[in-house]
């Protein structure tokens, strides 16, 4: 058997849109339903909401039911060894949080792949040598050997240091995409709360602009569909435009304010508005 092709992966590398969805729920039974969906991509979120690793495991599971739909899982911090666990689940493609330096970005690259002679570009591989579920348990007789061009990786620029240093961190062999997080963005740019200030989304089109320069893929989330049209129409290639937490918030507000009076209003976003 063969290690499977990583469809994200390629799909970034032919500039073909992919639209996605955080979920922050934390459970196996939602992350299904939402797999069913039709999204290109579902983001689990390791570093926002209670998920340890056997909540991934059951969660890609989940997912993996549903061919069409991508599991994405996001570490909280950019630990090899937190990395290797992640990857050794079998998720092929993780998203890195605040990265800042280009030295940062070519860390996360060797955490992400084994050591291998003859690498495309020269990046040493960390990654211990281990596989469990993402080798099918030795199924994949020669995963050691394929995994290192399947595995995808994702990193977030969201910070004023990140934009100073973002070609040189686009430019990183082995990094396939960079993600703008909007919200730790504002708050380092000074406008706390407020990633749909002018100045933010000033940043997040120049930023955009300059990772597609680099070659590379730009990512980025929001709830706002105008607002998620308008970045892909940029040329933001993975765009997650909601959150499954946000859904159930606004919709359960929704249903009990048309039925109570005194029901809590129902939570709406500001421009931007994410984690």
């Amino acid at each position: 058997m063969q290690t499977p092709t990583n469809p994200f992966k390629q799909a970034l590398a032919e500039r073909r849109a992919q639209i996605g969805l955080w979920l922050g729920l934390a459970n196996a039974y939602s992350a299904e339903i939402c797999a069913g969906a039709g999204f290109d991509w579902l983001l689990i979120d390791g570093e926002h909401s209670p998920n340890g690793l056997q909540d991934l495991l059951a969660q890609a599971q989940a997912i993996a039911a549903y061919p069409a739909s991508h599991a994405i899982a996001r570490v909280p911090v950019g630990d090899a060894a937190l990395i290797k666990q992640y990857l050794d689940l079998g998720l092929q493609t993780l998203l890195v949080p605040m990265v800042d330096t280009p030295e940062q970005a070519a860390h996360l690259v060797r955490a992400c792949r084994y050591p291998q002679a003859g690498d495309i570009d020269g990046l040493g591989g960390i990654r211990g040598m281990g596989g469990a579920r993402a080798s099918r348990w030795g199924r994949y007789p020669n995963y050691a050997k394929e995994a290192n061009a399947q595995v995808c990786l994702l990193v977030q620029a969201e910070s004023r240091e990140a934009l100073k240093n973002l070609d040189a961190i686009a430019a990183t062999p082995g990094v396939d995409g960079v993600f703008i997080g909007p919200a730790d963005l504002s708050a380092s740019l000074g406008h706390v709360g407020n990633p749909g200030h002018p100045e933010v989304q000033a940043a997040i089109e120049d930023a955009i602009a300059r990772i597609l320069r680099a070659g590379k893929a730009p990512g980025i989330l929001t709830p706002d569909e105008t607002l998620a049209r308008h970045y892909l129409s940029r040329g933001a290639v993975f765009v997650a435009v909601g959150l499954d937490t946000q859904i159930l918030v606004r919709q359960t507000s929704a249903l009990a304010a048309r039925f109570k009076a005194e029901a809590p209003a129902v939570p709406t976003p500001a421009k931007g508005a994410v984690y």
